[in-house]
């Protein structure tokens, strides 16, 4: 109780500060479900849409959400066109060099191949991947298979379907209904890759950061953050 309401109280001191900002614009992918995906009206929904407005609500912010791809969401972060980012970003170094993490919303899930055969050759074959990600980079930094990148997740997974690629890439929880609802198969073995999700800022925006952070802590301690993570992606993903 003396945690849930010591992050309480500090919630409430930083989002006074934060408030000064009229409207807080949170940006995400739209297209990377079951994190974020818009639904039949066009609107933003998902495990993150719902997160996302649960921490603008314990933070007193009008939040409003806007989408942009994935290969150009950092730089559009950087340069101001939204103030975060919530969109399945795994936390690493080289990201945190540019960006400012809140810790991590979720705790380091594995990433899984999926593939149509079975004997998929995952040492020397060539493995599909969205670009810009820890799946990608995991595929580079190996040196022995070959990595087709795509700008979007679906088109890594149409890849690995229609044979241009031996395997796709990417997060476990993202493939799981991929798997459950086509012909592919899991292959080989998980990967933990990154430091679990965060939202990111610009490295200036301190306050903001930190109003957020607070927020997810807050989360953490009433044990609503678990329920959404079981909710949306599965009771096998890790929890806190």
């Amino acid at each position: 109780m003396k945690i849930m309401l010591s992050s309480a109280a500090l919630l409430a001191m930083t989002a006074s500060g934060a408030l000064a900002q009229d409207v807080v614009r949170l940006g995400t992918e739209g297209a990377y479900p079951p994190y974020n995906y818009l639904d039949d009206s066009g609107e933003v929904a998902g495990f993150e849409r719902e997160l996302g407005d649960e921490l603008c609500e314990r933070a007193e912010l009008n939040c409003e959400w806007v989408t942009n791809d994935w290969d150009s969401i950092i730089p559009n972060l950087v340069s101001g066109n939204y103030d975060a980012i919530i969109a399945g970003m795994s936390i690493t170094d080289e990201r945190a060099e540019v960006v400012a993490f809140t810790q991590a919303y979720t705790p380091p899930s594995p990433s899984a191949y999926a593939a149509m055969s079975e004997d998929a050759d995952l040492e020397s074959g060539v493995i599909a991947a969205q670009t810009g990600t820890i799946q990608a980079a995991h595929v580079a930094e190996g040196g022995t298979a070959t990595l087709l990148e795509f700008p979007n997740p679906d088109e890594a997974v149409a890849a690995a379907m229609s044979g241009e690629a031996d395997a796709v890439l990417a997060d476990k929880d993202f493939l799981i209904p991929v798997v459950d609802e086509t012909e592919m198969s899991f292959v080989g073995e998980d990967i933990p890759l990154g430091g679990g999700i965060g939202m990111a800022f610009r490295q200036s925006n301190t306050e903001l950061r930190d109003t957020f952070d607070t927020a997810i802590q807050s989360m953490k301690d009433d044990g609503t953050l678990n329920e959404l993570i079981t909710e949306y992606l599965g009771e096998d993903s890790p929890t806190w």
